[in-house]
């Protein structure tokens, strides 16, 4: 594994799963079994994703989603429960991190810095609004999304309330 020719991110301007099929094929001629095993575990994920249905019957069942139809955030909420699972299994193993765990957050958006965070609360959040900082907690996640941690954006607002 000379150079990182895996992971992901929305500037390269390819769907997540395209870039996955084209990692996997990579992976394959370079005889990268790491990558390999890791990209054909988010693919084994991917049955979980399906479609609701109502048969004419009225009764309710589901059905695969066809490749097409699996978004990038569908795969990345796929990546996200294999990171946490794959953290949990290195928590009660003490150890700090894995090849396994590395590879997938290549795939995953970059996270939103703790600096990023302050200075965007700092602008937008008005706190006289708020009994206290923590109501604030809701619009700054909204705004940040999956891209912030919940933890960080705590610890900073706690920070607030206590100045």
């Amino acid at each position: 594994m000379d150079e990182k020719y895996y992971g992901w991110s929305k500037e390269l301007g390819i769907s997540l799963l395209d870039k996955l099929k084209a990692d996997l094929k990579s992976s394959m001629l370079k005889k990268d079994d790491t990558v390999r095993n890791t990209v054909r575990q988010i693919m084994s994920e991917f049955p979980k994703l399906t479609v609701p249905l109502t048969l004419e019957s009225g009764k309710k069942s589901f059905r695969l989603k066809k490749g097409e139809e699996i978004t990038d955030d569908d795969v990345l909420g796929i990546i996200r429960g294999l990171v946490k699972s794959e953290k949990t299994v290195l928590e009660l193993t003490k150890k700090e991190s894995s090849e396994y765990l590395e590879i997938l957050s290549t795939y995953l958006p970059q996270m939103a810095e703790r600096a990023d965070i302050e200075a965007w609360i700092k602008a937008n959040i008005d706190f006289s609004q708020y009994k206290n900082s923590m109501q604030a907690m809701g619009t700054v996640m909204k705004h940040f999304g999956k891209l912030a941690d919940g933890n960080i954006v705590k610890e900073i607002l706690v920070g607030i309330d206590k100045k």
